[in-house]
């Protein structure tokens, strides 16, 4: 048994059972008890469109867009809120030009979403993806700024994570930025593996974008996605024209008279039906309670539990990552041909990770519990025999 080590716990705040380990908030977060309320709040008022005001149609989202920017080291103009990776990565690009023979750099096996995206926007503009893949023994930050100085002048994108979505491997966006900047690229991050269980400062980093889903690391629903972008880019073109975004849509009496101002800020980039009246709320509830934990005590405690786990798993003979990790999620490179035999030991005991390329990525959350930990452990002792 793990004893003290766990200092603190939330187990009673999310809607996990006792008899489920649940290692997989990387694939989607466990619920909190406060977000499955509002969201159920949400869809009762729903139904009553008579209560719905006008005022209702800004409250909720302002408020959702104070509190991200504040997770980011921001204020709320530098939010937009959009329903999805894609969605924000093709925003990214539309207001990113590359002159023809430009790079845009990539990490190898990085997430579908930004790799298709650079993929359409290279063909577009004559320029060209260019993938890091680390050398044994290298981590990313060493291998991306390799990459960006073979490159030199040619570099007109970075687009990385904060850390890699297989198994948490570090990102130093502070020394990758630095040189981004250095040669006059661009820096677009996707930190939907990272953002709320990392601290992020985007006035430190100084970005051109970042982009993040909210139904991972954010605790909140599927479908309510955010896109900070940077002073320089407010004033950019937005994949879409919707009416709320626009001066003065506060009075819907005066709605046809057309304006071509914008919202301040970066409210041009938000989604049409952006207020979604059931997603709102529960995003709200969710980054409501991270803001109140604080993120460098979420990092804290899940580095713990991550910590507690690799000990545990290097004692059954599995290696130790290699490369510099998040504090949040632990990659533990698994035998050859032995994924299928882990997952299904997990799932015989009520206990869920996920298997990502040849590692099993472990990605906790404050509901975990020393017998949760336990559980796993007993499970990787059974496969690996």
């Amino acid at each position: 048994m793990v004893t003290s080590e766990i200092e603190w716990s939330s187990r009673s705040e999310f809607a996990v059972p006792e008899d489920v380990a649940y290692f997989n908030t990387a694939n989607l977060a466990p619920l909190l008890h406060t977000v499955r309320a509002a969201g159920e709040a949400a869809l009762a008022s729903r139904g009553m469109p008579w209560t719905i005001s006008p005022a209702d149609w800004f409250t909720d989202v302002e408020r959702l867009r104070t509190q991200v920017g504040a997770l980011l080291g921001d204020d709320a103009d530098g939010v937009a809120l959009v329903p999805s990776t894609s969605y924000g990565m093709a925003t990214a690009a539309d207001n990113l030009p590359l002159v023809p023979g430009s790079a845009i750099v990539v990490l190898a096996e990085e997430y579908p979403s930004g790799v298709y995206t650079w993929r359409r926007h290279a063909e577009r503009r004559g320029a060209t993806v260019v993938t890091v893949t680390p050398e044994p023994g290298q981590d990313w930050t060493s291998s991306i700024l390799s990459t960006m100085d073979l490159l030199g002048e040619r570099v007109g994108i970075v687009s990385v994570p904060q850390v890699h979505w297989t198994d948490g491997s570090w990102v130093d966006l502070d020394t990758v930025g630095t040189r981004a900047r250095e040669l006059g690229a661009a820096l677009v991050i996707d930190a939907s593996q990272s953002l709320g269980a990392v601290p992020m400062d985007v006035r430190a980093l100084r970005p051109d974008f970042v982009v993040s889903v909210g139904y991972k690391w954010l605790l909140g629903p599927f479908g309510r996605g955010y896109l900070w972008v940077a002073p320089t880019h407010r004033d950019g073109t937005p994949l879409e024209e919707n009416w709320i975004v626009r001066a003065g849509s506060e009075d819907f009496a005066r709605l046809v008279d057309y304006r071509d101002a914008y919202q301040p800020g970066a409210r041009r980039f938000d989604q049409g039906q952006r207020t979604a009246f059931e997603l709102t709320p529960m995003a709200v509830a969710a980054t409501a309670q991270l803001l109140a934990w604080g993120v460098p005590r979420v990092a804290a405690h899940l580095a713990r539990i991550t910590g507690i786990v690799l000990d545990r798993a290097t004692a059954l003979g599995l290696e130790a990552p290699r490369r510099p990790r998040g504090p949040h999620m632990l990659g533990l490179p698994l035998p050859a041909g032995s994924g299928d035999r882990v997952t299904a030991a997990l799932a015989e005991r009520g206990c869920y990770a996920a298997v990502r390329g040849n590692s099993l990525r472990i990605a906790p959350h404050l509901h975990i519990t020393e017998h949760d930990i336990d559980t796993l452990t007993d499970a990787l002792g059974t496969a690996l025999g």
